[in-house]
């Protein structure tokens, strides 16, 4: 039986009740990748346009012995926000400056020695550009992040990072949605080059952030929040899957781990695993673990970081990761549970 692409989303929508036709799904979906599309196409712009702008808005941030004031107001100002607080978490000291709230008093944040970013897709956003002559007086540089390289706001600017976007993924082309994702890429792309410039760490990361789980996520070891003993479940080679259908439902974890007969780890089994086989082969009783497991399964070593095993966890799509020796031996398993708030350690990502 051939199963469409969007057969899942049609069963949970098309129910009995019909809530949503076929057709419906299907313009759904391709109004969202549309949407999509021209998003991605906008960053490949953000991209191809880097120049001169770029590296001169990076000596500047780098030089600067003050903070950085990232500055816009609406969809702008939101984007600005972020930036700074992804600025200030690798090694930046940064604050958001609003424009208004700026004109009756918080320029004040602001002094000779800091750097200004300024966000406008048009660039010529009147609050904002208000604020110009008075950063000039100061002798603050601004660098702009603008979609206009002619508008009065990049022709102020010391540094012009081209975020312009040939249309928005809006309809009507009126909500800012390619313009802002291209503004936040171009920010992302300033904080992760400073942080490389700067030789910022891990060590530096968890400073900024002495009270949050994410530095505990950070710091804890695997070995130390791995699951070992009688909590792993396991099946030896030869073995029947009726007992490791036993296994995997005893020890809760969807998942067996499959030992050679020196205790190396060399497969597993899944949920995925056994309802590809009894696709592929029928009735499970008579067979042995050799007729499902995958082999081979991703591992990790016991002295990596809690953080290593997520980010493997989540490139590859899985939700248990064996802790393997140097010697191949099997010493634990991680369960995507344990890292996100399950039992002692609590994790946000």
């Amino acid at each position: 039986m051939m199963i469409s692409e969007n057969s899942g989303l049609k069963d949970l929508v098309g129910d009995k009740n019909k809530m949503l036709p076929d057709k419906d799904v299907d313009s759904i979906l391709h109004a969202a990748r549309d949407a999509i599309e021209i998003e991605i196409a906008g960053i490949r712009q953000v991209k191809d346009h880097l120049d001169g702008g770029f590296i001169k808005a990076i000596d500047l941030l780098l030089e600067t012995k003050g903070h950085v004031a990232v500055t816009g107001i609406g969809k702008s100002g939101l984007i600005g926000r972020k930036i700074a607080a992804t600025l200030a978490s690798t090694g930046t000291p940064s604050i958001f400056l609003h424009p208004v709230e700026a004109m009756h008093g918080d320029l004040g944040m602001v002094t000779k020695g800091d750097v200004i970013i300024a966000l406008s897709n048009s660039g010529e956003t009147q609050e904002l550009n208000a604020l110009i002559p008075v950063f000039r007086d100061r002798g603050i540089p601004v660098i702009a992040l603008t979609g206009n390289r002619e508008s009065s706001l990049a022709r102020a600017s010391v540094a012009v990072i081209d975020t312009g976007v040939d249309r928005e993924a809006c309809a009507l082309g009126l909500a800012p949605t390619a313009s802002t994702t291209a503004a936040l890429a171009a920010g992302d792309a300033l904080a992760v080059v400073l942080l490389k410039m700067r030789k910022f760490n891990e060590k530096d990361f968890r400073k900024n952030h002495p009270g949050g789980t994410l530095t505990e996520r950070l710091k804890v070891k695997v070995e130390e929040v791995m699951l070992t003993g009688a909590d792993i479940p396991l099946a030896r080679l030869g073995t029947n899957m009726a007992e490791v259908l036993k296994e995997m439902d005893a020890k809760h974890l969807g998942s067996v781990l499959v030992l050679d007969g020196e205790e190396c780890l060399v497969g597993i089994i899944t949920d995925g695993d056994l309802r590809r086989a009894m696709i592929r082969l029928g009735d499970l009783s008579g067979r042995v673990v050799e007729q499902v497991m995958t082999r081979n399964p991703k591992s990790i070593s016991p002295k990596a970081l809690a953080a290593d095993a997520l980010a493997v966890m989540e490139r590859h799509l899985i939700t248990i990761l064996p802790v393997v020796g140097g010697n191949g031996h099997l010493l634990g398993v991680v369960h995507l549970h344990d890292l996100l708030g399950k039992g002692q350690f609590r994790f946000v990502v």
